[in-house]
């Protein structure tokens, strides 16, 4: 990254950690579970092959420590994971986002890191300090450290997405649009969609504090985005899906990561932030209460905050990184794909996933199911 974009990210950063607040069976990896100088066994997520062709062994070399890793889609089958494994072994860390790690922590997944063992420090401010620090925390202590930090926006085809303009999440219910879409999100879409038009009954934010305010508004997001359901050509839960989607089955519009928009970069299509602003989220590591390879866990966490290891884990996920110094290494085709969709009007408008409680998710996920059925 160029330092003019180095420091406007820095900057937004740390102003926008301070709301951070609106901020079958499974199987189990087969890998030793008992304390070792030279094993830590991880759950993160599938579709991102350079973790394994460049980090852990750039991690491997610089600790000695052997990763060994499995790939999950998604939040949902990782935290069905991690409660087998609190009873079989076999996870240490895992790599859930901001949101979401409560939930896993008030079902007795988690333990807290020992701050005195990492390096705190190393990361760029705002993201494990202020609003975000405190989102990291339960009771006063740590249980969840910043891996790197993301969007979900809109990938268009350049030649045949129809967009408005400018560019709006209502787009992706245009019937002149193939979509290709996660059900949560695109119902989390069109609240704030119907929102900004002043649609609904109260604000869309309301749903992640009060669950009667919560049934109310996913209610009328469901109604709405299945009257407009016709356009979806494929649903996607995880990197690989939404790649199939425009490549196999001729989507022009989707609502997905930012890495599935760079991934397709050469091939005809953009990422672009919608008037309403793209989604944020804010991804890192927590350690499971039975963790066998606790020093190394340890190890594994600070590595990703050195300026070598959150510039590989953020060039993997084609996201941007956690550590200082971290964004003079990264891949400059990164840079530049970001800051042609992130202008400062664009990333004074992200919207970061708000706190989501077991209950809430619970829920959420049958509105889900219901959109997909219907």
């Amino acid at each position: 990254m160029t330092m003019k974009s180095t420091l406007n990210r820095r900057r937004f950063l740390k102003a926008s950690a301070a709301g951070a607040g609106l901020l079958a069976a499974p199987s189990i990896i087969s890998a030793q579970t008992t304390s070792s100088s030279g094993v830590i066994n991880f759950v993160g997520w599938a579709g991102y092959p350079a973790l394994t062709e460049t980090v852990f062994p750039a991690f491997e070399k610089a600790t000695g420590i052997k990763v060994n890793f499995k790939e999950l889609p998604d939040q949902d089958t990782m935290f069905a994971e991690a409660k087998v494994a609190l009873e079989a072994g076999g996870i240490d860390i895992i790599e859930p986002t901001i949101d979401r790690w409560g939930g896993w922590n008030s079902n007795g997944l988690l333990q807290p890191f020992d701050e005195a063992k990492l390096a705190m420090d190393n990361y760029l401010p705002g993201l494990a300090d202020g609003s975000a620090g405190e989102r990291s925390r339960a009771d006063g202590k740590l249980f969840y450290v910043p891996s790197n930090w993301g969007t979900e926006s809109l990938v268009v085809n350049e030649a045949e997405a129809k967009l408005s303009s400018p560019p709006s999440l209502g787009d992706l219910f245009n019937p002149a649009n193939s979509a290709v879409l996660r059900p949560h999100s695109t119902l989390a879409a069109m609240g704030r969609w119907l929102d900004a038009q002043g649609k609904l009954p109260r604000p869309w934010m309301d749903g992640y504090t009060d669950m009667a305010a919560m049934v109310e508004l996913w209610d009328i997001a469901l109604a709405e985005a299945t009257k407009l359901k016709g356009n979806v050509v494929q649903w996607w839960s995880g990197e690989n899906e939404a790649n199939a989607g425009f490549t196999a089955n001729g989507a022009t519009i989707g609502l997905c990561w930012d890495s599935t928009g760079f991934n397709l970069r050469n091939d005809g299509y953009k990422y672009v932030a919608p008037v309403e602003g793209a989604f944020a989220w804010h991804q890192g590591f927590v350690l499971m209460k039975n963790a066998a390879n606790i020093e190394q866990a340890h190890e594994f966490v600070k590595y990703v905050s050195t300026a070598e290891g959150a510039s590989g884990w953020a060039s993997a996920f084609s996201s941007n990184p956690v550590g200082k110094g971290a964004a003079e290494l990264m891949n400059p085709d990164v840079s530049t794909y970001y800051n042609g969709t992130f202008n400062d009007e664009a990333l004074s408008k992200l919207w970061w996933w708000p706190d989501q409680s077991a209950e809430f998710i619970a829920k959420r996920t049958e509105y889900a199911d219901k959109y997909k059925a219907s």
